[in-house]
């Protein structure tokens, strides 16, 4: 529960079981806690939201959640929490049941237990930002690296440029052989967060709506981990100082 707020939104954190890339991803330890509790208490210290909610569909992350100051007042059905599931999927859930219990929010934010190292400012940030904007939802984003230009997809025997092989860049060149500098800027979303209306779940049954605005990250608030390198990276980040997590001061959960 977060500690004071009226801002009418709530906090979805989306935590099934059966990861693959990472074996129990979710409540691995990361710094001595386990890893979704860096999420729970930036929202919690973030002083946003009316309700912050783990969807899950295990009861060990229930009592792991629920231990570090989430609610779960309902465990996600295993259908809905599979390696293909979408998002509106799990979202659509929790709005209803969150509805059966009288508690209808306009608002909600999804943050992912997979960016521990996105701070309460980050969530202040980015409401302040959308709360001042007339868009349906707002997301995280970073400049993107690895640009779409460069990549290729398989067909058959040949690969063929993912973006149309009839865009050129100012040198009368594919833009797959261009200068990353001369390529149109790209952004790439991140695991940070994102907020939206309400309405667009049901009025357009998808968690975004039409309306999108940019949230940049800044720092280390966009790190993602997701595979094995993430977390070894990550590690690397708070030996050196180069990122910090959200300070957790209660023991550790005792497993």
């Amino acid at each position: 529960m977060s500690k004071k707020s009226s801002n009418n939104i709530v906090a979805l954190i989306p935590a099934r079981s059966g990861s693959k890339r990472i074996k129990n991803k979710n409540i691995k330890l990361l710094n001595g806690h386990p890893l979704i509790a860096y999420t729970i208490q930036s929202a919690i210290n973030s002083e946003i939201f009316d309700e912050i909610i783990v969807s899950t569909d295990s009861n060990d992350i229930k009592k792991i959640s629920e231990y570090y100051g989430a609610s779960v007042p309902f465990l996600r059905p295993s259908v809905y929490a599979t390696d293909t599931s979408p998002d509106i999927e799990f979202v659509k859930h929790a709005l209803v049941e969150l509805s059966k219990l009288s508690k209808n929010y306009s608002q909600f934010s999804i943050l992912r237990p997979t960016s521990p190292f996105r701070k309460a400012n980050t969530i202040k940030r980015a409401f302040k930002l959308f709360s001042n904007s007339n868009s349906d939802s707002l997301r995280a984003v970073e400049k993107c690296l690895q640009h779409p230009c460069k990549m290729w997809t398989l067909e058959d025997d040949y690969i063929k440029p993912f973006v149309n092989l009839e865009s050129y860049g100012p040198h009368n060149q594919p833009l797959h052989s261009s200068q990353y500098p001369s390529l149109p800027e790209v952004f790439v979303q991140n695991a940070s967060l994102e907020i939206a209306n309400s309405n667009v779940v049901f009025e357009q049954n998808n968690i975004s709506g039409s309306k999108i605005i940019p949230f940049f990250t800044k720092d280390d608030e966009g790190i993602d981990v997701n595979v094995e390198e993430d977390w070894i990276k990550a590690e690397i980040y708070l030996k050196s100082e180069k990122a910090k997590l959200t300070e957790i001061t209660q023991k550790p959960f005792n497993y």
